[in-house]
């Protein structure tokens, strides 16, 4: 169903998973990487933290941090980036990040036939959408996959879509009591849209979660918990997966052609040709079998 993947977020996952393994490739889960190996100007491989292992590259080392991370985390010493290009992808402006509610509540299959997957709620088009607590994004995936909870009850996500500002949150200690009224103070403009779809949904609650620009740090190793860059069509453009270092490309939503699912899986296949051109003809077959 479009926008709502059957066996919910994860099975994107799985799927992205399946064809990188499915052609003999392998994924290796918490195996953290310490930092990317130079050699004479190229890329060789990785260390891991684990051990310090070394994995060697054979053709490529491909990275998928965001242009700060990759520029200025320590993952690559500094020295080997020439000065113009460090300067212009630090100076990349940050997209601002999202609050988040999470929900578990009850309802039954019956309720769930009268709601809709996908609610957009804007309260003054005047404002614009990227207006602050203006814009919420609300999915109930449950009213066309009853897998995702037990029975009789459902879940739900509404969320501001990437216009929470990072500075609110940056100083604050995610266990402090200061962080929690501030989870609590700012999700109830969230509250009040959601009020509008499911009006006694506080009473129907079994699990909530919030999730904040902090959440966004933390969980997605997020720079300033960011959308992505905040590159504006027209005005600038984002860069394909090419480095000044030789054999180190890149990929994900720093790279063309832009931050979202479909678009970071894109500049994924756009890295695997700028690896290798043998796999262009694979991916034009593929494309053809597709028609």
């Amino acid at each position: 169903v479009m926008d709502c993947p059957v066996g919910g977020a994860r099975s994107i996952v799985d799927a992205l998973a399946r064809g990188v393994t499915k052609h003999g490739g392998v994924i290796a889960t918490n195996s953290h990487v310490k930092g990317i190996n130079v050699e004479n100007g190229k890329a060789t491989g990785v260390t891991l933290t684990n051990n310090n292992r070394v994995i060697n590259a054979k053709q490529a080392v491909i990275s998928n941090l965001s242009i700060w991370d990759l520029l200025s985390s320590g993952i690559v010493d500094r020295t080997h980036f020439p000065d113009d290009f460090y300067t212009k992808g630090m100076d990349t402006p940050p997209g601002k990040s999202f609050l988040h509610i999470h929900l578990g509540f009850r309802a039954t299959t019956e309720e769930l036939s009268k709601l809709q997957a996908h609610y957009m709620y804007v309260d003054d088009w005047s404002r614009g959408v990227d207006a602050d607590e203006n814009t919420a994004l609300l999915s109930i995936p449950s009213v066309h996959d009853d897998t995702l909870a037990p029975d009789g009850h459902a879940v739900l996500h509404i969320y501001t879509p990437a216009t929470e500002d990072f500075q609110k949150w940056e100083h604050l200690d995610r266990r402090s009591e200061e962080y929690q009224a501030l989870k609590v103070e700012r999700s109830q403009f969230l509250w009040k849209v959601l009020t509008k779809t499911i009006p006694d949904i506080k009473e129907r609650v079994t699990i909530q979660k919030i999730g904040t620009p902090l959440t966004h740090a933390r969980f997605l190793r997020r720079y300033r918990g960011s959308y992505g860059p905040a590159i504006k069509a027209g005005e600038a453009s984002f860069p394909f997966p090419g480095t000044p270092i030789q054999q180190l490309l890149t990929c994900g939503d720093s790279c063309f052609p832009g931050i979202g699912v479909p678009a970071v899986a894109g500049s994924g296949i756009l890295a695997a040709h700028s690896v290798s051109l043998d796999s262009i003809k694979p991916q034009l077959k593929l494309l053809e079998s597709l028609k």
